[in-house]
């Protein structure tokens, strides 16, 4: 009877190795519980916490503290504005 090469030994351990391996992490996946340490949300919120301001209620007509261009910056911004739409970057 024929030996077999040491080619397919070599493949042949290198499988039952992996197959052992795979087996062993399945088996300890299985039997660890996951720890019981996490945080589950509450069933009922909680009320709101936060205290109401006593500051005015926003309106659209408050000004953002932006202070009124120069009219020569304004009319230089323009002059590049019509120069980008005219000739392109």
């Amino acid at each position: 009877m024929r030996t077999p090469p040491v080619k397919f030994q070599a493949l042949a351990a290198t499988v039952a190795a992996g197959v052992f391996l795979f087996a062993t992490q399945t088996a300890l996946a299985q039997t660890a519980a996951p720890p019981s340490t996490a945080t589950r949300p509450a069933k009922v919120l909680p009320d709101q916490t936060s205290v109401p301001s006593n500051a005015p209620p926003a309106t659209t007509g408050q000004a953002t503290g932006e202070a009124s261009r120069d009219p020569m910056i304004k009319k230089m911004n323009e002059d590049e504005k019509q120069k980008v739409d005219t000739k392109g970057k």
